[in-house]
């Protein structure tokens, strides 16, 4: 089967809008959102504060006969005065809170109204985390540092590797991936209290290399199509190359989806949202890829009516060659 993604790229660029349409509008809502604050909802990594959470002792009889009443968390932690706090059910018999800076003596204070509630803790299974305010900013900005930096480089090598028009439609399709990754974050955020954390950062990170190598293999092949068949329309060559390069693009990505599903679910709690995003942001890349990146060309070039390269570009990719 051929694809015609040219035919149809009004349809590709609208299912594209609308996905990002609703993860500004989340995002939008949860800063808006008190205990939030922010378009995502960020973990300990970024704000600073203290993290506790509490399982009960199931090997009391008793202790876990009734599910945990989250109302009745809320009213402990409003008389501890953190009422502000995040508060979310850890499964059946778990509660985690996230709150300001509490000193150990706050902490006991807050552990035994609670276990006068809901019931006894198993101490071995409680877990109190710590991170300060300014080591939370340094990682925000270095981590939006890297961000910015990766794309200088990516428009740097694709324009040399290329034209800048391909250089801008690849960093396009990248901030589709993103804004894509980061709307469906907020949307969780929101509904489940999914919390984003420094792993967030890499993943969006390792979401722009892998992305960016699917569009490469794509303008490749048009590239050298455009030399070899200069008086072919660009729609046409467009539409040969994603069909060239669309069995590799898909065994890539399976494959790749593949190994996350498994850390996703095997992975533990610490990798779980690490796999999540880059599940989500591959899927989005191969797609960019195929019906962003390149149809955006097409569209461009035969706007413009440019649809070979420059002599100069044709010039090093002969010297090259030779």
């Amino acid at each position: 089967m051929k694809l015609s993604i040219n035919k149809s790229r009004s349809l590709w660029w609208t299912i594209s809008s609308v996905i990002i349409i609703i993860g500004i509008i989340s995002m939008v809502i949860s800063w808006q959102t008190p205990g939030i604050k922010s378009p995502l909802r960020p973990s300990l990594d970024f704000i600073g504060g203290t993290r506790l959470q509490f399982e009960r002792d199931c090997t009391r009889p008793g202790n876990c006969d009734k599910p945990i009443d989250i109302a009745a968390v809320r009213e402990v932690a409003k008389e501890q005065g953190i009422g502000d706090s995040s508060i979310q059910l850890a499964g059946e018999n778990g509660v985690t809170i996230r709150t300001k800076d509490l000193t150990v003596d706050q902490r006991s204070k807050l552990q035994n109204a609670l276990s006068e509630k809901i019931g006894v803790f198993d101490p071995q299974k409680n877990q109190i985390d710590s991170v300060g305010p300014t080591l939370g900013q340094e990682l925000f900005r270095s981590g939006l540092l890297a961000l910015l930096v990766s794309f200088v480089g990516i428009t740097v090598y694709m324009n040399f590797r290329f034209q800048l028009d391909y250089a801008i439609f690849a960093i396009i399709a990248l901030f589709h991936d993103i804004l894509i990754t980061v709307g469906a974050f907020s949307i969780l955020g929101l509904i489940f209290g999914t919390e984003v954390d420094s792993l967030f950062i890499v993943a969006l990170l390792t979401i722009t290399g892998f992305s960016v190598n699917d569009t490469v293999v794509i303008y490749d092949r048009i590239r050298e199509t455009v030399k070899t068949n200069p008086n072919k329309s660009i729609n046409d060559i467009v539409d040969d190359a994603v069909n060239q390069t669309l069995a590799r693009s898909i065994n890539t990505t399976l494959t790749v989806l593949l190994t996350l599903f498994a850390i996703f679910l095997f992975g533990g709690e610490t990798l779980h949202n690490f796999a999540l995003a880059l599940i989500i942001g591959f899927t989005m890349g191969a797609y960019s890829s195929i019906f962003i990146a390149s149809t955006l060309l097409a569209w461009w070039r035969e706007r413009t009516g440019s649809s070979t390269p420059t002599a100069t570009r044709e010039s090093m990719d002969a010297s090259a060659e030779s």
